[in-house]
C-alpha cells in the first residue's frame, strides 16, 4: 500500500471513531416516502431531530425515531467516557435505498390484472459530534 492510500485509510478510519451507524433493512415503506422524512432531519442537531421526528405526522418517522435512538444509543456504548450533552452530536446522513419489491396481483376489468408493487427500502443513519 502506497503512502497515499495509507494516510487516507488513516483519516477514515479517525474519522469513524467519532460517528456511529444505525441499519434498518427491509422496512416495508416505499423508499419515496421515506425520504421526505430523511431529508428533514439531515444534518440537524440530534436532539431537535428528535423532536421533529416524534411530531411529525408521517408513519415513517416513527421508523426512523427508533432508528435515531439506536444510533445514539451505539455512540453511547462505543463513547462510554464522553457525555452525549457535550458531544453536541448532529444526523450527519441519512440514507434511503431501494429493497426488496413484493410483487401481488390486482384483478382488472375483462379478465385482465394489473401489477402491484409494494416497495420496501434499507435506511442508513449515521451520527456524528459536530466539529
Amino acid at each position: 500500500m502506497g503512502s497515499r492510500k495509507r494516510n487516507t485509510a488513516e483519516a477514515i478510519a479517525e474519522s469513524r471513531k467519532t460517528e456511529s451507524i444505525a441499519k434498518l433493512n427491509n422496512c416495508p415503506t416505499s423508499p419515496r416516502k421515506m425520504r421526505l422524512v430523511a431529508d428533514i432531519i439531515r444534518g440537524v442537531e440530534v436532539n431537535k431531530a428528535l423532536h421533529i421526528l416524534k411530531y411529525n405526522p408521517k408513519e415513517a418517522s416513527k421508523r426512523l425515531e427508533k432508528l435515531l435512538l439506536s444510533a445514539i444509543n451505539n455512540w453511547e456504548q462505543k463513547n462510554e467516557d464522553k457525555s452525549l450533552d457535550s458531544a453536541n452530536l448532529i444526523v450527519r446522513d441519512v440514507y434511503v435505498d431501494s429493497a426488496r419489491m413484493l410483487k401481488r396481483i390486482q384483478p382488472a376489468p375483462q379478465g385482465r390484472a394489473h401489477r402491484i408493487r409494494k416497495r420496501s427500502n434499507h435506511v442508513t443513519l449515521i451520527v456524528d459530534s459536530a466539529k
